[in-house]
């Protein structure tokens, strides 16, 4: 490697350390219906281009959280009585706030600082003289406060936090469990703290009494997510990708959706908190996967390499359709792009057809690199406001009219006509989970499993929003109705000799 280049990947790794996804809080009005979570009135009460997360209620109307301006990360408080109006609580050059909290019995709430220099600690900021003092030398993650002494709170400890229990004072601190979450709530009703257990594979919702520091089981939590919040003494909510889910934990039924967003712009839902009298929720949620994809696109078509990989996780992966490897991790792809931007004088991505499903982006793309044209399919993979993976269709297959076969599979699949149907696939045909899970073989294996799905399923239906022909490769956005319910999907058909030899669902 040259010198410019670890020059410029060191400079690119330092702009990554800083970076946070793009992320909004949303407000919503909160109802009970027969027992039943509603949601209504939705606000974007952050509507700010970067960071703005970890909302908490300082009272039933005014909403505190982490949002960022010029740079740093400063505490806002958004007023729904007011006019909706917005205030910053803080505004510290030396660094930046997150993790907002009233302090109870006082005019003043409690933040997490982290200073520019890297140390991070647990702050005060009296509200009427704008004062700040630190309120202990532990590193702190997250925090709850019991009673306007006692904070229960998490501690970086090594490569895992530790949950202890501060009273200030007595000036005593004791670790009361190991290998905990970042999610604490007061649990309405009760004297007790929950939080989360990761010391199982299977993480748990546990309790904790900051008395007497005992601790007990409630649940498991949904999935591996870790955000939850409190309706009552005995409802859980969390949130799971677009959707919103609750927990009775006083009876024998299982988790259900509240409510599954279908914007563009909400996924990943995280950061819950309720309001005292349980009338209003709000919550963060990753902006559209497709914004950091369009970044990097610009970027690329801007030659400015920085903006660019600064688009990608550290361990990225970069394929080609299936799953072929071509390279993996960050600083490999900066040196290829590094060397690409070195070796080519004019190079521009046009992005003429584009499907979104939840993290997935699908993207036909015209290339022209130094008056050369091409045509390409990208699926990219987005989490946690990074590309974690990319991967190219090209027009390599054997020329077909392959749009033409796909029609009359899907007119035959509408008509729940299994011979029509299975008449479009090859003997051999292969269903594949993406990028390459073999979950059927062959044209027999077919004809029964969608066999019985025609019989068993009279409003079965499936509508093509977007599709993008590519060489023997049809890629389309299906919307399916199935017992009552809609599901979307991206199917991507490979055709050979007329027939349909290869399907790779993405769901």
């Amino acid at each position: 490697m040259t010198r410019g280049f670890f020059i410029t990947f060191f400079l690119l790794l330092c702009a990554r350390v800083w970076a946070q996804t793009e992320t909004e809080v949303y407000l919503f009005d909160l109802e009970l219906n027969k027992g039943k979570p509603v949601l209504t009135n939705p606000k974007n009460i952050s509507n700010n281009s970067g960071y703005d997360n970890q909302p908490s209620f300082w009272d039933d109307d005014r909403v505190l959280f982490a949002s960022t301006r010029k740079n740093q990360t400063d505490i806002l408080k958004f007023n729904v009585k007011e006019g909706s109006t917005s205030t910053w609580l803080t505004y510290t050059t030396t660094g930046s706030e997150y993790s907002p909290l009233r302090i109870p019995n006082k005019n003043a709430i409690s933040a997490i600082r982290l200073d520019i220099d890297g140390l991070q600690r647990l702050y005060e900021y009296d509200l009427e003289t704008s004062g700040s003092t630190p309120i202990t030398d532990l590193k702190i993650g997250y925090h709850v406060w019991f009673n306007n002494h006692i904070l229960v709170a998490t501690v970086l400890v090594d490569n895992r936090m530790d949950l202890m229990v501060i009273n200030l004072e007595k000036d005593t601190k004791k670790t009361v469990y190991k290998n905990v979450g970042r999610s604490l709530h007061l649990i309405p009703g009760t004297e007790l703290v929950s939080f989360i257990s990761k010391k199982g594979k299977v993480w748990e919702i546990m309790s904790l009494d900051p008395l007497t520091g005992m601790t007990q089981k409630i649940t498991n939590v949904y999935g591996q997510e870790e955000d939850f919040c409190w309706l009552d003494k005995n409802t859980i909510i969390t949130g799971a990708g677009k959707k919103l889910l609750s927990l009775d934990i006083g009876s024998n039924t299982n988790w259900e959706t509240i409510i599954e967003f279908p914007q563009e712009e909400i996924n990943n839902i995280s950061r819950i908190a309720i309001s005292p009298n349980r009338k209003r929720l709000a919550f963060v949620a990753e902006e559209s996967a497709a914004k950091i994809i369009e970044k990097q696109v610009s970027s690329f078509n801007n030659r400015d390499i920085e903006s660019f990989t600064s688009c990608f996780s550290d361990d990225v992966l970069v394929q080609r359709f299936p799953d072929k490897t071509m390279y993996k991790g960050y600083s490999k792809m900066v040196e290829n792009y590094e060397r690409f931007f070195e070796n080519v004088k004019t190079s521009r991505v046009e992005v003429v057809n584009r499907i979104v499903l939840g993290n997935i982006i699908v993207d036909e793309e015209i290339t022209k690199v130094d008056g050369r044209n091409g045509h390409q399919v990208a699926i990219y993979q987005v989490e946690n406001g990074l590309i974690t993976s990319m991967t190219f269709i090209f027009a390599d297959g054997p020329l077909t009219d392959a749009e033409s076969i796909v029609k009359e599979q899907l007119k035959a699949y509408n008509n729940r006509d299994i011979d029509a149907f299975a008449a479009t696939y090859a003997d051999d045909v292969e269903l594949f989970k993406f990028p390459k899970i073999l979950t059927l073989h062959g044209k027999q294996n077919l004809e029964q499993e969608y066999g019985t799905l025609f019989e068993n399923t009279p409003d079965l239906h499936c509508d093509i929003k977007n599709r993008i022909v590519l060489g023997n490769k049809v890629i389309d956005e299906e919307s399916v109705t199935m017992n009552g319910k809609v599901f979307r999907t991206i199917a991507i058909y490979e055709v050979e000799n007329g027939k349909i030899a290869k399907v790779t669902f993405i769901r």
